[in-house]
């Protein structure tokens, strides 16, 4: 059975799964540790107060520089993010803000690559709360870039 005879439904996964078969060794890697730390950090968010798990994101109110990462530091931060944001667009589950900065900065921190989350937030047109996560490394938006402007930072974590 080849791709073109499969239902509909079927053939994105097949063409993702090709792709991912396709990738080097140490991208599939990166991939899958993302998928991990999207799976840890969604499940965990629902059962676990924010508060406790808070103290697992690292120092409160202390950033890091936001100065120009080097090239090996900046190619490691970007296939992270890539890794982050692709695993997230893919996996059955949805994986907001705060998990993709949460999951993007534990790989970070594994490669001993400094980075600061930020919480923000904001009101939407009905004058609603509304919360948002991104994840800063060196100079570069990691994660949650495209939304973070419209947000007042409240909490760090480095």
């Amino acid at each position: 059975m080849n791709a073109a005879s499969l239902p509909g439904r079927y053939k994105g996964h097949i063409t993702r799964l090709r792709k991912f078969l396709r990738a080097d060794g140490k991208e599939q890697s990166c991939l899958l540790e993302a998928a991990f730390w999207l799976g840890l950090f969604r499940f965990a968010l629902s059962i676990v107060p924010f508060k406790f798990m808070a103290r697992g994101l690292g120092m409160q109110k202390v950033e890091t520089d936001g100065v120009p990462l080097s090239a090996a530091t900046s190619r490691d931060a970007m296939a992270v993010a890539r890794a982050v944001q692709t695993m997230a667009c893919n996996l059955p589950w949805h994986s907001r803000c705060l998990v993709q900065a949460a999951a993007a900065k534990r790989m970070l921190d594994r490669r001993c690559i400094p980075s600061t989350l930020y919480l923000g937030v904001a009101r939407d047109e009905k004058q609603n709360l509304i919360a948002h996560a991104w994840l800063r490394c060196g100079d570069v938006i990691i994660t949650g870039k495209a939304e973070k402007d419209c947000f007042t930072t409240v909490s760090m974590f480095t």
